[in-house]
């Protein structure tokens, strides 16, 4: 499927965030995908994610997650600096920052002329897939997808040292498909079993993919990609979005 794509800024929180913006090139209308990146923010990894993604047949919408502490357009390198940045910029931001991100992305593919009515759904890596998990507790998701998502087991995310996202998965309206490395020591066994366990408890419609991979395998650059592993964490990702939205 051909696409189109721009990047687009909406006000949030007081400034401006940047969102890549693709979508398929036809003329119809699809389901509307808030897509989180991993630390780095839209590099080029992130952006083909998106493209891939919209390519059958989603709008996608992927923000700058640190555009409240980042110059618009900032790209985080894939190095140890990159990776220090990073993660002190997610250190700096209040989970209710990335809360009202979350809003603020889907209230703007709510109301794009291409997405479906009623049709939202998330999905994200890493930190993004921990971003995606709360951003699917908003009533109007349908679907949210976790790619080896951090710190929902024990509630590490950005300035907060528990969010409390799982303790609040009873919130869940959608169905929710989580996809994790068997050797991700970021999300060891006993934090995956906490997390099934909290879904369980709270009667979460849920499903777990498990693959033989480490963190960040989706990732197309770098010593730990997994094009195997990628491909099946897709195919389980559109199969899912499919069934949901269909």
């Amino acid at each position: 499927m051909i696409l189109t794509s721009e990047y687009v800024d909406i006000p949030v929180g007081g400034s401006p965030m940047r969102m890549y913006v693709c979508s398929p090139k036809r003329e119809g209308q699809f389901p509307g995908i808030l897509y989180y990146s991993d630390i780095f923010q839209l590099t080029g990894p992130m952006v083909r994610a998106c493209e891939r993604l919209a390519g059958y047949g989603f709008v996608v919408a992927a923000p700058e997650i640190y555009h409240r502490i980042e110059p618009l357009g900032t790209v985080i390198p894939f190095d140890d600096a990159g990776r220090t940045q990073g993660l002190e910029d997610a250190a700096r931001t209040p989970v209710a920052d990335f809360d009202a991100d979350a809003r603020a992305v889907l209230d703007y593919l709510g109301q794009h002329p291409k997405v479906a009515p009623g049709k939202l759904g998330v999905g994200g890596f890493c930190i993004g897939g921990h971003l995606s998990f709360r951003a699917g507790l908003n009533p109007d998701v349908k679907g949210t997808v976790c790619f080896y998502g951090t710190g929902i087991h024990n509630g590490k995310l950005g300035q907060d040292a528990d969010a409390g996202s799982l303790e609040r998965a009873a919130e869940f309206k959608g169905e929710l498909l989580l996809v994790f490395g068997s050797q991700d020591p970021h999300i060891p066994e006993d934090g995956r079993a906490k997390i099934a366990a909290g879904l369980t408890a709270a009667g979460t419609s849920f499903s777990v993919k498990m693959l033989d991979a480490e963190h960040a395998f989706m990732r197309d650059v770098g010593p730990r990609y997994d094009p195997e592993a990628t491909d099946a964490a897709f195919a389980e990702m559109i199969a899912f979005y499919r069934r949901i939205f269909a």
